[in-house]
């Protein structure tokens, strides 16, 4: 009788890690775009307001002035992105002030960048800590920056405005 609940048990476990690796796999997508939600996108424009709701009569709860600030799009409606930052801050954004070009944040003071995807590799840089750097593509596991003129190959777990795993070509 064990011997048959350990079987029912194996399958079960089966079943389930099946249904939720398709679950992982399956991934969201805006109703306005058919874009991947939540995804990464940046600030076109030098001073990009971020209201309270999706129109321009709600108040404006946040003013980013920053150009080329990563930025994750978490809804859609109409013409209207619901954005947060790295900090959770955020709101409605007309998709007007917003650019598929992809940038992210440097989340380690003094990141080395590297001639290869490889720890061993050449340093060909160094960013600080908080630098926005154009994203030239991504492996999985590391990303290719441009930071000020310099490139080189940092892995994905260091920057902000990169989904664990994503590829960029």
């Amino acid at each position: 009788m064990s011997v048959l609940i350990k079987k029912i048990s194996l399958w079960g476990l089966v079943s389930l890690w099946i249904i939720q690796a398709s679950t992982a796999f399956a991934q969201e997508v805006g109703p306005v775009t058919g874009f991947p939600m939540p995804r990464y996108v940046s600030i076109k424009a030098s001073e990009a307001y971020a209201r309270r709701g999706p129109s321009r009569s709600h108040r404006i709860d946040w003013v980013f002035q920053r150009r080329n600030m990563p930025v994750q799009v978490v809804a859609e409606h109409e013409h209207w992105r619901r954005v947060i930052d790295r900090d959770g801050a955020g709101g409605w954004m007309h998709y007007s002030l917003l650019s598929g070009v992809r940038t992210a944040i440097v989340e380690v003071d003094m990141l080395e960048l590297h001639q290869r995807p490889d720890l061993d590799s050449p340093v060909t840089a160094q960013a600080e800590l908080g630098v926005v750097a154009f994203l030239n593509e991504c492996n999985g596991a590391w990303c290719r920056l441009d930071v000020g003129g310099h490139r080189g190959w940092v892995p994905v777990e260091t920057l902000w405005g990169v989904a664990p795993g994503e590829v960029i070509e």
